[in-house]
């Protein structure tokens, strides 16, 4: 793998079941995404999109194929290793928050960049900030249960990006968010551009595919179509197609 390729697949696939009862959730994709490309992967619901997400990320395991990040394979990784790749190298967002209910908005912030090894008061810097960026400063000191579900969303953003992640997997990121608030998260994620980061972003919302450097629709598991709208990239996916 070249280091300039924040995320490569060759051959992967996610099958469940078996026989007349198989479904190829992911079907024999090769990606390669360079680093600092935004990437939408657009799709109808049940295209196998959201479970490609999770198998870059390392939240699955792929049936085959191989899945490189940030020039480390890691679908042979043992989960202790995936674990420590997660923590210090990826940002996740999930269409279900995952935020920790018992901290405030800021400390679900900051949790991620202390586990990855930042001083306390870097980290609270940097949560901060964040949480001004997504226009919830003054919701710092709220728990989650005092936020609404577009507030949630935004600092489970937050949360993704505050250990300054390599690369940043969002499922459906603005699914929960009102236009402002929309608005909001796409400036910044067009900060990452500025900082060399990549996203990768799954998501039905058009707003988000018209920022993008790159759009790739899926059907039944595979690429059906792979723009490049910016020239940012090297636009190369290999079979897999249809």
């Amino acid at each position: 793998m070249t280091g300039s390729m924040a995320v490569r697949t060759r051959g992967l696939s996610r099958w469940y079941g078996w026989d007349n009862a198989l479904v190829r959730a992911v079907d024999e994709v090769d990606l390669d995404v360079p680093a600092g490309q935004t990437l939408a992967i657009m799709g109808p619901s049940g295209c196998g999109k959201s479970t490609l997400l999770h198998l870059l990320g390392g939240l699955q395991r792929p049936t085959d194929g191989e899945v490189w990040l940030a020039d480390r394979r890691i679908d042979t990784m043992s989960e202790r290793a995936l674990a420590r790749l997660r923590r210090d190298t990826i940002g996740l967002v999930f269409q279900s928050f995952h935020l920790m209910d018992e901290l405030t908005a800021v400390e679900n912030v900051e949790m991620a960049a202390l586990l990855a090894g930042w001083s306390p008061g870097r980290a609270r810097r940097r949560a901060l900030h964040l949480l001004d960026q997504v226009g919830l400063a003054d919701r710092a000191t709220h728990l989650p249960s005092a936020l609404s579900g577009g507030q949630r969303q935004r600092v489970a953003i937050a949360r993704a990006l505050s250990n300054e992640p390599q690369v940043v997997l969002a499922d459906e990121p603005t699914g929960n968010l009102d236009t402002a608030a929309t608005l909001e998260v796409l400036r910044l994620f067009e900060e990452l551009r500025t900082t060399g980061q990549t996203l990768v972003v799954v998501t039905h919302d058009a707003r988000i595919a018209a920022v993008a450097d790159r759009v790739i629709s899926m059907r039944d598991g595979a690429f059906a179509d792979d723009s490049l709208l910016t020239g940012t990239g090297t636009g190369t996916v290999y079979g897999g197609v249809r």
